[in-house]
C-alpha cells in the first residue's frame, strides 16, 4: 500500500522588530523539502517598518500576516516592566488563531524570528509527527535541548531523541486539537511558563533531541538577554543530516520508553559528583548521580553546568525527574531515587 499522504504543516514564524528575521527565513527556505507541504507564514507584531520590508522582500515565498491590535495593554502596576510579555502572549494567541481557525491547518511548527534551524529540521518534524498523532501522552515535538551545549551532548549520536516533561518550545510542533484545548484559557502573559504548569501539561510529555535542531541568535528581546550569555549562545546546532523518516522511532512511545529508559538509568552505577569531575570518562559506561530534594538537585546542576531552574517543579529537559547529559565524554543521568512519585511544584 502507498504511504499515507503527509499533511500540509505550516511553519509559523513570529516576528516583531528584528530585521535579522532574514537569517531565520533564509535557513527555513533553504532546508524545507517542499514549499507545498511546508508553507511559511510570518506573523508580524509591532508594526516595525524595516522588519516588514525584509519580510516583503521574500515575495510569494512567505505569507506575511500582521497582528492588527498594536495598542498598549493594561497591566498591573507591578508588571509595568513586563508589558512586552503581555504583547507576546497576545501575538501568539492571534497568530495561532489565524493558523488553526482562519487557515484551518491541522498542525503547525512554531518558530520565533531569532531562531536558526538545522539542515534536518524538517526531516525531524516529519518523522516525529505520526508519533504526536498516535500517542495521547505527548503534546508537542520540540527542536530544542535546554542543556544542549556542545560539551554536554553526544554529537556522534545526533539521531538520539528523548521524552521530556519540560515544555522546551524554541521550534515546536503542535496539533490543532491542542489549540482547541488551550485557546479558551490562553494567558495574558508569560505563555511559555503557563504551558509548564500542571493544569496545562496534564501529565503529558514532549519529544526533544540530544542535539538541538534550532539555535537562538537573539540576545536582544524582552528578556534582555537573560540566560543568553550564560547558556543559550553555547547551544550546539546539529550540522549532520539524520534521515529520521527512515528510522524506527517507536521506542519513544510511553510504555516502551519507560521500560528501556528507566532500566538504563537505574541500572547505571551511582557515583558522587567529585568522582565524575575527577575521572576522565571517555569510553566508560553511563553513570547516575542521585539527588534527594530541591536543594540537592540545584547544587548538582550548578556544579555540572546544567540549567538549574525548575518550572512547576520540573527540571529543564527532565523526564520523571531525570536529566540526561554528557560530562567529560561520559553519559550521566542526574536522577531522583527509583521510588520517585511525581513533581513537587513547590520546588520552583
Amino acid at each position: 500500500t502507498p504511504a499515507p499522504e503527509f499533511p500540509v504543516i505550516p511553519v509559523l514564524v513570529l516576528a516583531c522588530d528584528r530585521s535579522s528575521v532574514r537569517r531565520c527565513l533564509d535557513k527555513i527556505l533553504r532546508y524545507r523539502p517542499s514549499a507545498r507541504r511546508f508553507p511559511v507564514i510570518v506573523s508580524q507584531d509591532c508594526g516595525h517598518a524595516e522588519t516588514a520590508r525584509v519580510i516583503a522582500s521574500y515575495g510569494p515565498a512567505v505569507a506575511h500576516i500582521r497582528q492588527p491590535d498594536l495598542s498598549d495593554i493594561a497591566v498591573p502596576p507591578e508588571h509595568r516592566k513586563f508589558q512586552g510579555y503581555y504583547r507576546i502572549s497576545r501575538h501568539y494567541r492571534w497568530a495561532l488563531g489565524q493558523v488553526f481557525r482562519t487557515f484551518r491547518y491541522r498542525a503547525a511548527i512554531v518558530v520565533e524570528d531569532d531562531l536558526e534551524v538545522a539542515p534536518d529540521f524538517f526531516e525531524y518534524f516529519q518523522a516525529a509527527f505520526p508519533l504526536l498523532q498516535a500517542d495521547p501522552s505527548l503534546w508537542c515535538i520540540s527542536a530544542w535541548n535546554d542543556n544542549g551545549r556542545e560539551a554536554m551532548v553526544d554529537v556522534g549520536q545526533a539521531e538520539l531523541l528523548y521524552r521530556t516533561d519540560f515544555f522546551p518550545g524554541l521550534g515546536w510542533l503542535l496539533l490543532a486539537e491542542l489549540w482547541d484545548e488551550l485557546e479558551p484559557k490562553w494567558p495574558r502573559a508569560f505563555w511559555d511558563d503557563w504551558m509548564r504548569q500542571p493544569e496545562q501539561r496534564r501529565g503529558r510529555s514532549c519529544v526533544r533531541p540530544e542535539v538541538s535542531r534550532t539555535m537562538t541568535f537573539g540576545r536582544k528581546g524582552v528578556s534582555h538577554g537573560q540566560f543568553f550569555d550564560q547558556y543559550l549562545k553555547f547551544i550546539k546546532l546539529n550540522d549532520r543530516f539524520v534521515p529520521f523518516t527512515k528510522l524506527d522511532l517507536s521506542y519513544l512511545k510511553k510504555e516502551e520508553y519507560e521500560r528501556f529508559f528507566l532500566r538504563q538509568v537505574y541500572g547505571a552505577p551511582e557515583v558522587k559528583v567529585e568522582e565524575l569531575q575527577r575521572d576522565p570518562g571517555r569510553d566508560l559506561g553511563a553513570v547516575r548521580l542521585q539527588y534527594r530534594g530541591r536543594d540537592s538537585f540545584k547544587a548538582l546542576a550548578k556544579a555540572l553546568g546544567l540549567m538549574d531552574d525548575l518550572k512547576s517543579g520540573v527540571p529543564r529537559a527532565g523526564y520523571r525527574g531525570i536529566v540526561s547529559f554528557v560530562c567529560r565524554g561520559r553519559r550521566v543521568f542526574l536522577a531522583p531515587p527509583a521510588d520517585w512519585t511525581g513533581y513537587d511544584p513547590s520546588w520552583s
